[in-house]
């Protein structure tokens, strides 16, 4: 019994004496790994490409754009709240059209 209190407290010690890393798993034996990656003899489809980046800018545009709304969407009403929060009156503005008078 206390062998197992004792080495419950202290933890365990794991020997890795008979075991072997194996770093390289994801590498082919012959070396040839950037071969899959080489062009092949078919023309490239710049239009393609560029129709494809011209997505991506746009896209990139519009988060852009998306955040740069929500965060000052969230400035103002922390402006708001901090307004509110304060006890002062009229914190919000109020638009209305002009009055005419005739």
């Amino acid at each position: 019994m206390a062998d197992n209190d004792r080495g419950d407290s202290e933890g365990r010690v794991v020997s890795l004496r008979g075991a072997t890393l194996k770093r390289d798993l994801g590498r082919p034996a012959d070396g040839d790994g950037l071969k899959k990656y080489q062009q092949s003899g078919e023309p490239d489809d710049y239009r393609q490409r560029m129709i494809t980046n011209g997505i991506a800018l746009a896209f990139l545009i519009f988060l852009i754009g998306a955040g740069i709304w929500i965060a000052d969407t969230m400035a103002s009403m922390r402006k708001n709240q901090d307004c509110v929060l304060s006890g002062r009156r009229g914190c919000t503005p109020v638009e209305a059209p002009p009055s005419r008078r005739w």
